[in-house]
């Protein structure tokens, strides 16, 4: 069902009143779409826990991906994001799946919120796909944090990174760093951005996308 969160942002929640767990998930730069809202309900079919995703940019009329001026006006809108604004909403989408331990994860520019989120205590694990290790130049504005520095800092074993072997928006020296801060991670060799979570992408790799969405969630605690 669709809701607001109390910051007014748009969110969407698949909530069982059984759950013993929930999840959030953070969309990529296009935001919420029914990728997402069908995400959750596939996900809480298939775990059985409430799952909530949310809006990234409310308020914003941004173009979409056919749009000439996407990738420029995306861009500037992270530019103006501030971290708090996200991780706000995150915490507080968890809340709104009525359970006490929530798991996280993030696709694209939310897995790079993933990891930033990692660090949150209101997350029990938290599971990045392919989110960028360190804000890319063209995102770094003011209220943007370095995803690893929060990595650092998280609890240890509460992050998993999945990660395509030819994804040039996490080369291979970021790749250590996050192996070095004790991220579990999982590559996959000849995949490239993209690689699990929408389908109708080039890059998209059904074996692939099954195996990391398994062991994804018997990481989370399925």
């Amino acid at each position: 069902m669709d809701i607001l969160l109390d910051s007014a942002t748009p969110a969407y929640l698949a909530r069982l009143e059984s759950a013993d767990q929930g999840l959030v998930i953070i969309p990529d730069i296009i935001g919420l779409r029914p990728l997402f809202t069908d995400l959750c309900d596939s996900l809480s079919d298939r775990t059985g826990w409430s799952v909530c995703s949310f809006e990234p940019f409310p308020g914003q009329n941004l173009p979409g991906p056919t749009d000439p001026d996407f990738f420029e006006a995306r861009s500037q809108a992270m530019f103006q994001l501030l971290d708090s604004q996200i991780l706000g909403d995150a915490v507080a989408a968890a809340d709104a799946t009525g359970c006490e331990t929530v798991g996280l994860i993030g696709f694209c520019m939310g897995g790079m919120y993933a990891l930033k989120a990692s660090a949150q205590s209101r997350f029990s694990r938290a599971v990045s796909f392919y989110g960028m290790v360190h804000v890319p130049p063209a995102w770094a504005g003011p209220g943007q944090g370095d995803p690893l520095l929060a990595v650092q800092s998280a609890q240890a074993g509460r992050v998993m990174a999945v990660i395509g072997s030819e994804d040039g928006y996490t080369p291979a020296e970021d790749v250590q760093e996050l192996i070095a801060a004790g991220v579990k991670v999982e590559q996959y060799q000849g995949a490239d951005h993209g690689f699990v979570h929408d389908p109708s992408r080039p890059t998209h790799r059904p074996s692939d996308a099954a195996d990391a969405w398994n062991k994804a969630l018997e990481f989370l605690g399925r």
